[in-house]
């Protein structure tokens, strides 16, 4: 028995959610998704139970939205382990460093119960981590590990309270996802916290050092008191007017780059007089290569963290400042974990422009090398795709039906569309992080994304519920 196979089996014994015996109506799974979502608010919103401080440092923004966290609280992990869990297995199944055939079921059955498996590993393992650093407690020694102001029974309790909040977020997503719900509970709850941060950036009136943190409450203060207006513009310590507009403009941006599409004109062998055109999507390779890179990033730094606070005694210091430096009040400084870091904001790009031309190289090298691997891991790759076309008996006009020639006529589509929509993505990303737009660039991409996905579900089930005999054409 394989080591997948082994996971898989483990599942076995976890309880699971059952797929419905019939299909729920829309308005059963809406009322569903909105249960899970207020769940996840719920947790999101309840602070660990035994913590004495809300956690060691600061929190960078980008592990928040990525992994949907919240900290301090319940979803102090967030869906760090889930999303984590399923990059590792995507990447090692399209390097064919595990031997499964995502076609079929019982490879797909197996893939997605191993993915659970490893995702409940890795939840207790960084449990275990958080609190034998003493993150939520006041270190009484060098060593957080034997010097922690908790017991050891505060310690373990916390731990089960984010390992057992993991699962719960685990069981939420597979409600939705087996037709209880629309969509992903992962989706799901990454657009919930990019709303809220994106909701708390522009209204919040909580004051620090005397300035409120929302962009509207600051710029009503500065304006009653007869402050400096141009701090409204450009605001160096919170959101300001550029911020704004930049979010707006994206937002309205991507939302026209998903509908360009670039046609393949295809005709049938059997009816040469129909003639149709397959339509590929000009961002080709949506969201997904910033999302790995935001995922990547966000473990990066979650390591970088966690070293600082567990293992600063054990790795020597040059290691520990590689990977991140903080200044006397916990916020990074410089370090690996620095570079990658978003500024966040127009001032902080002008005050660091060497940290943000790093950050943004990086982006848009990762996000090309992460597009082109997820077309030919994802079955969006030019091999596939003239697969598909012959199996459905379709062919482009003047090409004989051989899979390779057809290959290489679709690489000179796919091959450029991969590359250029991983680049459009990523500069779109980085130029929103650059300019300080709300709920970080990568926040919005995903936003918009998972909104425009929702939209097409919801507006297909709608359809089908309209019109009865269109479950019968299409097979539900």
């Amino acid at each position: 028995m394989g080591l997948i196979d082994l996971m898989a089996k483990i599942a076995d014994y976890i309880p699971t959610v059952e797929k419905p015996k019939a299909k729920p109506g829309l308005y059963e799974r809406l009322l569903w998704t909105a249960i899970a979502l207020i769940v996840y608010v719920i947790m999101a919103n309840t602070p660990l139970y035994g913590i004495s401080v809300t956690g060691g440092g600061q929190q960078i923004l980008l592990v928040q939205i990525i992994f949907a966290s919240r900290r301090g609280t319940l979803m102090e992990l967030g869906i760090g382990p889930i999303v984590t869990a399923g990059l590792i297995m995507q990447i090692l199944v399209g390097a064919k460093m595990i031997n499964l055939d995502m076609s079929n079921p019982d490879d797909r059955r197996r893939f997605t119960a191993a993915q659970k498996t490893f995702a409940l590993i890795l939840a207790a393992f960084e449990a275990a981590m958080y609190v034998s650093a003493c993150r939520y407690w006041t270190p009484t020694g060098p060593n957080p590990f034997f010097q922690c102001s908790a017991t050891i029974y505060q310690r373990i309790g916390v731990g089960l309270q984010l390992f057992i909040a993991t699962y719960i977020v685990i069981l939420l997503d597979e409600m939705i996802q087996k037709g209880w719900g629309i969509g992903s509970g992962v989706s799901l709850f990454i657009l919930t916290g990019v709303a809220q941060r994106i909701l708390w950036n522009l209204i919040s009136p909580i004051t620090i050092s005397g300035e409120a943190v929302g962009f509207i409450p600051y710029a009503i203060q500065v304006l009653s008191t007869g402050g400096n207006i141009n701090s409204i513009i450009i605001r160096s310590g919170g959101r300001d007017l550029v911020g704004l507009i930049v979010t707006f403009v994206i937002i309205f941006l991507l939302v026209y780059l998903e509908g360009m599409k670039v046609e393949i004109p295809v005709t049938s062998p059997r009816l040469r007089s129909i003639k149709t055109k397959v339509p590929l999507k000009f961002l080709y390779v949506t969201n997904i290569p910033v999302l790995l890179v935001g995922i990547l990033y966000s473990d990066i730094l979650v390591f970088a963290s966690l070293t600082r606070l567990y293992l600063q005694n054990i790795v020597p210091d040059w290691v520990a400042n590689m990977l991140a430096t903080y200044d006397a009040n916990g916020r990074l400084t410089g370090g690996l974990a620095y570079y990658l870091s978003p500024p966040g904001s127009l001032a902080r790009t002008l005050y660091d422009p060497m940290q943000a031309v790093i950050y943004a190289v990086s982006v848009l090298f990762l996000a090309t090398l992460f597009g082109i691997m997820w077309v030919e891991i994802s079955g969006l790759s030019a091999s596939a795709q003239a697969e598909e076309l012959i199996k459905s008996g379709m062919e482009i006009p003047g090409i004989r039906r051989n899979p390779k020639i057809l290959e290489r006529i679709l690489s000179r589509y796919i091959f450029p569309l991969t590359v250029l929509s991983s680049l459009i993505v990523a500069l779109i990303a980085v130029t929103a992080d650059l300019m300080g737009a709300y709920g970080t660039g990568t926040g919005i991409l995903l936003a918009v994304g998972i909104v425009q996905q929702y939209y097409t579900m919801i507006a297909y089930e709608r359809t089908l519920e309209a019109y009865p005999l269109l479950k019968r054409l299409v097979g539900e």
